[in-house]
């Protein structure tokens, strides 16, 4: 007898499993492009900062009483736009300390690597 689920399961973990390759491959990628690119310092100003903020809900295993049985985690993403002499703008993600030392109008030197951020220096 025909069970389209013996079909189905199969391909939705194929699809998943390839996902998972290319979203590695593209970071290996993005990776080696980095290091390959000259370390450049440029003079910039900083035009903008945002952040990027992520709530995840877990289901607590072993929790039957519904009263606890989520668990929440947050994720917060740090940004900042940079704008060089020649007008052209780049964003690059910072952590959460070097976030919270730039201001917008800064001045100064950037230092990046690709699309690696390395340093800014007033």
């Amino acid at each position: 007898m025909f069970d389209p689920m013996s079909i189905i399961v199969p391909i939705v973990f194929i699809i998943v499993i390839g996902i998972i390759i290319f979203s590695l491959g593209q970071g290996f990628v993005t990776w080696n492009k980095n290091n390959q690119s000259p370390k450049l310092t440029v003079s910039a100003i900083i035009v903008a900062k945002r952040e990027n903020i992520t709530h995840h809900q877990y289901a607590n295993a072993g929790d039957v009483s519904g009263a606890h049985g989520f668990y929440t985690t947050t994720n917060t993403m740090y940004y900042v736009t940079f704008q060089m002499e020649s007008g052209d703008r780049m964003e690059f993600q910072v952590s959460g300390i070097e976030y919270g030392m730039l201001a917008e109008g800064d001045t100064g030197e950037l230092t990046f690597q690709g699309t690696r951020y390395l340093a800014f220096e007033r």
